[in-house]
């Protein structure tokens, strides 16, 4: 007589959500295997209401209402400062955003603990898709993007004494993090249009912290390519450009480099 009970035969999904003002991508882990199950990415349309671009994307993809194990949401945006643990209070969380950021008293603002490096990102969460997220599910964890991106190449950065720069490409915006040995040396978001736009803030960042475009690694990742006039130009201007190399943990993941490197957030997620 079987067990319905059986270990073997139980899957354990984990269900994560990036939302940003320009759109919303998940994806599905089996938790077991360590495998993502599906990806999807859904823009929004511009001057349209959030919350109701949120209920046709769970109308449309049904497998959104399904019973998850976990639920992460990533709040994709840059309202975000990184503040060391020394120096931070989370009392007067609004004091440390009010240089970068357009804060209101009206507004909302929380913290991730950057574990295991005493830093602390504090930031505006997007409070309307908390709520409209709490509808459709139990209980759920929420962070910033930039919490998980700030860590992973923190942890990639190990051992290595040499000042690496990363650029995270996204649709309109793209963040530079300049890491050495597991210290976070740098970290901005930047508004972008064109190629141009893209190549110059990367070499007035280098320009600022005294880096060499002649000699500093500059890795690029997201949504980019080596066929785009965006790693063009910046393999154009710096010597050692190259894409993130992400191709080991994708193939644990089952998914390709390209896809790895432009869901990267997700998946460290």
């Amino acid at each position: 007589m079987s067990s319905n009970n059986d270990i073997t035969q139980k899957t354990y999904k984990k269900l994560s959500i990036q939302v940003s003002l320009n759109g919303i991508s998940f994806c599905i882990f089996d938790l077991i295997s360590n495998k993502v199950i599906t990806t999807m990415a859904i823009p929004f349309e511009k001057n349209k209401v959030i919350e109701e671009q949120l209920w046709r994307t769970f109308v449309d993809y049904p497998i959104l209402t399904k019973t998850f194990d976990e639920v992460i949401v990533i709040h994709d945006n840059n309202l975000n400062t990184f503040v060391p643990t020394s120096l931070f209070d989370a009392h007067f969380s609004a004091s440390y955003l009010q240089y970068n950021t357009k804060v209101f008293e009206t507004d909302f603002f929380t913290h991730d603990v950057i574990f295991p490096y005493e830093i602390n990102n504090v930031y505006v969460p997007f409070i309307n898709i908390n709520n409209f997220l709490l509808d459709q599910y139990e209980t759920f964890e929420y962070q910033n993007a930039n919490s998980i991106l700030v860590k992973q190449l923190l942890d990639l950065s190990k051992n290595k004494e040499e000042k690496q720069v990363f650029v995270h490409l996204q649709k309109e915006h793209f963040e530079i993090v300049v890491v050495k040995n597991q210290q976070l040396l740098f970290f901005n978001s930047f508004q972008y249009r064109t190629p141009e736009d893209f190549i110059y803030f990367i070499l007035f960042t280098c320009e600022q912290l005294q880096l060499n475009p002649e000699t500093i690694s500059v890795q690029l990742f997201g949504n980019c390519s080596e066929e785009d006039p965006f790693f063009k130009i910046a393999y154009q201007y710096i010597r050692n450009c190259t894409l993130l190399d992400v191709s080991n943990k994708a193939s644990i993941l089952e998914v390709s480099s390209v896809q790895y490197r432009n869901h990267f957030i997700l998946y460290h997620s």
